[in-house]
């Protein structure tokens, strides 16, 4: 590569470090060329951007954006790298684990995964990563706790005008036979 083009990965890299706040460093070197387009073809089909570079232009670009707060992934940039970039930080650890199911190896392996600031390192935290939930899912469970109290108010008040009206109901056709009864032994006594 010439220096220019090496100039080039560095940007484009930088900018898909700015634009995704969740990435995934992967070890992909004993997959096979056909493994690697099954494994693209599952990132593209869940929104998931996967990058093959080179380690040390990932570290210029991640150094240039901010060293200190990437500190964390350096250590993994070793062997084959792809990198996967998703909005939600849940995908990709879904899509590798899945993968690996599916071909039932152990590879791609998991490096490192930078997930909203939090640096996850080694492939031992797949698991706990596939569990993450995601903004959209916090946000309802938040809002689930708080509608529960609410329908239970709810369903109270209406099961009392439920019993209010039964109670109502029942009491009206005892008021009417009251009323019928009073009224049969005017009508059966003798008129003078």
């Amino acid at each position: 590569m010439t220096k220019q083009e090496k100039n080039e990965v560095i940007e484009v890299l930088k900018g898909k470090f700015t634009q995704y706040n969740n990435f995934y460093v992967t070890d992909t070197e004993s997959l096979t060329v056909a493994q690697v387009t099954k494994l693209r073809g599952h990132c593209f089909d869940k929104q998931v951007e996967m990058r093959v570079a080179k380690n040390t232009l990932i570290k210029k670009a991640l150094e240039s954006l901010d060293s200190e707060k990437y500190a964390g992934v350096y250590d993994s940039l070793h062997k084959v790298t792809a990198l996967l970039f998703s909005e939600n930080p849940k995908e990709p650890a879904l899509i590798l684990s899945g993968f690996r199911k599916d071909s039932k190896g152990e590879k791609p392996a998991l490096k490192a995964a930078f997930i909203n600031g939090d640096v996850f390192v080694g492939d031992d935290q797949l698991k706990a990563l596939t569990q993450i939930k995601t903004k959209n899912e916090l946000i309802g469970e938040v809002i689930g706790l708080l509608q529960s109290p609410i329908q239970r108010v709810l369903g109270a008040l209406q099961n009392k005008d439920a019993g209010k009206a039964a109670a109502a109901e029942a009491a009206q056709p005892t008021a009417e036979a009251t009323a019928t009864d009073a009224a049969a032994p005017e009508a059966a006594a003798p008129t003078e």
